[in-house]
């Protein structure tokens, strides 16, 4: 079973995506109310070692040799926050020395006021970066912070970065209906934005089961908003909608249920999506209905689509 490696998947940001999962559930800075994953059990602002990074280096390697025709980036996209794996630019390296593949991570940004971590953000090709506020009460209510991290640094530590980096530098801003999606909340972010040497600028908004059963998208007249305040401060070039879902198969590596299982756990799948993964693998739809049975799946209505997650420990840690 590939432990730290999962996909290709297809990405709206960086094409045919290999991940890589350097975190352990669920570690992390915060725990957003739209996350994906669930619910932070283990709150975290210090950069630490959770896996052994030969292992992890060693498999990547491995998967990527034999699919790198089918990989645009290398992305670091774990179960928890990337950046506190303090063996992130040895793995970095070591993976883009060994394959020359292109390697792209995506980050909550909450640690970026920290000199280590952006010099091994320095080492991808392609960083995007979480701003989902510049109003710190909107931000603790949206992102939920570990309570040590303090949010005028990683406002700083995100500039800062962007004067330094020379990659494809992408910033991701999640609109959730009632949250951050008013008209001042949005001309706040852009206007901050205006100071960060970006590729692009996303607006993205709640597309698979959060956190929090309440969040929704904003509606079309907000969401309509923000990407007009975004062009007019930003311009059009820099700007783009990630309202959709991904298009494309999900190849996966390893045997199909096990591949299958460590994709749930960071990218839920659209049912119709895990079905036909299933029929191209002669596995019929009896095998979905027992793994859910044995607890190790969910499946979650998230407005007019199921979904198939993977089930994670209850136990909620403490900032």
């Amino acid at each position: 079973m590939s432990k730290y490696v999962f996909g290709p998947v297809p990405s709206r940001r960086f094409g045919r995506s290999l991940g890589i999962n350097n975190i352990p559930p669920k570690h992390c800075s915060y725990s957003c109310v739209y996350c994906q994953v669930g619910r932070t059990i283990y709150f975290e602002y210090m950069r630490k070692k959770y896996y052994d990074p030969e292992m992890l280096i060693n498999e990547a390697i491995q998967v990527i040799n034999k699919n790198i025709d089918k990989i645009d980036y290398v992305t670091f996209v774990p179960d928890g926050e990337p950046t506190l794996d303090i063996n992130l630019g040895y793995e970095a390296e070591s993976i883009k020395k060994a394959t020359g593949a292109k390697l792209a991570i995506i980050t909550n940004s909450s640690l970026i006021y920290d000199e280590s971590v952006r010099c091994d953000l320095m080492l991808f090709d392609a960083v995007s970066l979480k701003v989902d506020a510049t109003n710190h009460d909107t931000w603790v209510r949206i992102n939920r912070p570990h309570r040590r991290i303090l949010f005028d640094k990683v406002l700083e530590g995100i500039v800062t970065f962007s004067k330094e980096y020379n990659g494809l530098l992408l910033t991701e801003t999640m609109l959730v209906k009632g949250l951050n999606d008013k008209g001042d909340e949005i001309e706040a972010i852009a206007t901050y934005l205006k100071d960060v040497n970006l590729g692009k600028a996303y607006l993205s908004i709640p597309i698979r089961p959060p956190t929090e059963p309440w969040v929704s998208p904003p509606d079309e007249e907000k969401i309509t908003e923000a990407y007009n305040i975004f062009v007019e401060k930003l311009g059009q070039e820099h700007v783009e909608l990630l309202i959709t879902y991904e298009q494309g198969d999900f190849n996966l590596v390893g045997s199909p249920i096990e591949s299958l299982l460590s994709t749930v756990s960071v990218h839920p799948m659209r049912i119709d999506y895990v079905m036909d993964f299933l029929k191209r693998n002669n596995i019929g739809p009896d095998v979905l209905d027992d793994l859910i049975k044995k607890g190790l799946l969910l499946k979650v209505k998230y407005k007019d689509y199921s979904f198939i997650v993977r089930r994670l420990p209850t136990r909620v840690g403490k900032g």
